[in-house]
């Protein structure tokens, strides 16, 4: 897992190779607390395939704002260099697993 910050966010995210998933979060919310593991979960289960990064929105507060971050936990896939989908709030791994397999199933 790589953390982002609007420094290192085109070389991490847009100039990628790899699907991305990015989990924006704060260290002061708790559904983001809940959903971390998950999270860290998936990246080491789809290391080979699945490149994961957590950006910090009190960190990084422009980048939150470029990508209309407005609510955390936030979950943005990015394909090719491109915003493909996103998942807000807390969800199961099953759900973002899900959400993986349909975007991988498009190629």
């Amino acid at each position: 897992m790589v953390e982002v910050n609007s420094g290192n966010f085109s070389k991490e995210v847009l100039d990628s190779e790899r699907l991305v998933l990015v989990d924006f979060w704060a260290p002061w919310c708790v559904p983001c607390k809940v959903i971390a593991p998950t999270v860290e979960k998936i990246a080491e289960e789809r290391r080979s395939s699945l490149k994961v990064a957590k950006a910090n929105v009190d960190d990084s507060p422009e980048l939150a704002t470029e990508l209309s971050i407005f609510n955390i936990p936030t979950i943005v896939f990015f394909k090719s260099g491109k915003e493909h989908s996103r998942l807000v709030g807390v969800n199961t791994k099953e759900a973002i697993d899900a959400k993986i397999e349909k975007i991988v199933s498009e190629e």
